[in-house]
């Protein structure tokens, strides 16, 4: 199992980024969160097969319709441990 941390960029708030991205997540399996940022930027914390994970990336680069994704920054972070995917609506 593996962890990775995602943060999206461009216009990616307001444009059903976070529900889209729990249901992409939990078809792939994958556990963990997303959640908007203040900056305007879209975080992502998931946990699952590398596999998983490099799906949910290469959506992410994509997003929703309504979506414009500038860059996708993309790093490895501990583990949490996350029994499910859920949106976190307090924003950072």
């Amino acid at each position: 199992m593996a962890s990775k941390k995602f943060i999206v960029h461009g216009k990616v708030q307001g444009v059903s980024f976070r529900i889209q991205t729990q249901e992409m997540a939990e078809a792939l399996g994958i556990h963990g969160w997303v959640r908007n940022c203040e900056d305007g930027s879209v975080e992502v914390h998931a946990e699952g097969e590398e596999e998983s994970l490099q799906a949910l990336q290469e959506w992410l680069h994509a997003g929703p319709d309504a979506a414009e994704v500038r860059k996708v920054e993309r790093r490895t972070v501990e583990e949490e441990g996350c029994s499910e995917f859920f949106i976190v609506r307090q924003r950072v």
